[in-house]
């Protein structure tokens, strides 16, 4: 089990950028594929961005590739989510999530740890 605590979170303008941040306790940072999932008001919560334990392969969802980035530390147990071009739609609670699979899954079913989440607020 892993501990995850997300920040970086705030209100932002259309167009704008955030970093989120997601710490990790515990030393087996590495063993974990780490992903990144919104869940906007009256919404099932959907994937975003997942990377894979030694970061050689991402995978994102349509709707943010070529703005998103998602990037790990494993010397500092954390992941990032580099937000560019925000838009209204991107409006959420981020949540990141761990999980022990050895491949990239998108499903939230499937990841075992998940941090409290962090609103991100994007204004047209």
């Amino acid at each position: 089990q892993v501990q995850l605590v997300e920040s970086g979170g705030g209100l932002v303008r259309t167009g704008g950028s955030l970093t989120l941040s997601c710490a990790a306790s515990g030393r087996t940072f590495d063993s974990y594929i780490m992903g990144w999932f919104r869940q906007a008001p009256g919404k099932e919560r959907e994937f975003v961005a997942a990377i894979s334990r030694r970061a050689g392969s991402t995978r994102y969802t349509h709707s943010v590739e070529g703005r998103f980035t998602i990037s790990r530390d494993n010397a500092k147990n954390t992941v990032y989510l580099q937000m560019n071009s925000l838009n209204p739609e991107d409006t959420a609670v981020y949540y990141c999530a761990a999980d022990q699979a050895s491949v990239i899954r998108t499903y939230r079913e499937e990841y075992d740890d998940w941090g409290q989440g962090t609103q991100v607020t994007v204004s047209s």
